[in-house]
């Protein structure tokens, strides 16, 4: 038996075309999810043209469903329930998926919205923690109109932080005063004080000026890159009072830190702005206009029926 799924082909237009893939089967420690909705980062874009996700191989990393197999071994959650997920594979209809990587969907929020959460609200909330986020704290948002950025804006503010939110143009700051930032910049032009957090998603020459503005003690954490463009630093950038570049992957289960998002949504605490929507066949849309950055906060495909 097969499934639809979306799937890595260089020939496509975007590099993913919608085909067919044989059902999973779920480990023991696994539950099969029929999947209502996927969200696409531009992670999923990467992974497709850069090879990291074989040709042929279903791509995506966010999906939220039903459970229609309990998994094998008792553990997870039982048939019927909504579920969250950040696994690899998420676009197709039916995904087998490890009980440590999803939560259940609280009542009354919309899958639409809760698959908005995995990639980019599990960065956002790590790479937080990572840096040492903490009430007082001067945190650097770039790339803040986007899924990562207007999730990291919002935790940070909620933690006590004076929070400072760039963006690439004047239009694409709606919301974000409303959502905790304390300054809305377009780029780092006016910022002068140094800062002890920067969660950076653009990379480039706006990765070498924040790195510039950091604090002694400071952090930057490097969650994407979506310039495009190399960062070359000046001769002894690097030289002086510690402070730190790291790079940043998800790389465990989410499950745990998937659940205290979910609250947060459900309960209104963190808001989900998804600034496209639609079905997934029409998937060259919304990867064109994620790439171009047309897109504030999220896009999500609906999983369509035959």
């Amino acid at each position: 038996m097969s499934v639809r799924a979306l799937v890595v082909d260089p020939a496509a237009s975007e590099t993913v075309r919608l085909g067919e893939v044989a059902e999973p089967v779920p480990g023991p420690g696994q539950v099969l999810v029929e999947v209502s909705h996927a969200s696409l980062n531009h992670g999923d874009l990467n992974d497709a043209r850069s090879g990291r996700v074989p040709v042929g191989a279903v791509l995506g990393s966010d999906a939220a469903g039903v459970v229609v197999r309990a998994a094998a071994d008792g553990t997870g959650p039982a048939v019927g329930t909504r579920v969250v997920a950040l696994t690899s594979g998420a676009f197709a209809e039916r995904v087998a998926i490890d009980v440590g990587a999803l939560a259940e969907v609280p009542g009354g929020l919309d899958p639409a919205r809760a698959v908005a959460l995995p990639v980019a609200g599990v960065a956002a909330l790590r790479s937080l923690r990572a840096a040492g986020l903490g009430p007082g704290k001067r945190v650097l948002v770039t790339g803040a109109s986007g899924g990562v950025g207007r999730f990291a804006v919002q935790l940070a503010a909620r933690a006590g932080a004076r929070v400072i939110a760039s963006v690439g143009s004047a239009a694409r700051a709606e919301g974000l005063a409303e959502s905790g930032a304390d300054e809305v910049l377009v780029g780092l032009e006016g910022l002068r004080e140094p800062v002890d957090i920067v969660i950076d998603s653009v990379g480039g020459p706006q990765l070498v000026a924040a790195w510039s503005l950091l604090a002694p003690g400071g952090s930057v954490q490097s969650v994407g890159w979506t310039s495009g463009e190399p960062a070359v630093f000046p001769p002894y950038a690097t030289v002086g009072p510690a402070k730190s570049l790291s790079s940043f992957v998800i790389d465990s289960d989410a499950g745990a830190d998937l659940a205290v998002l979910t609250a947060l949504a459900a309960e209104g605490a963190l808001t989900v702005e998804t600034g496209w929507q639609g079905p997934w066949d029409r998937f060259d849309e919304a990867a064109e206009a994620l790439r171009a950055r047309r897109i504030r906060g999220k896009a999500v495909l609906e999983v369509t029926s035959r």
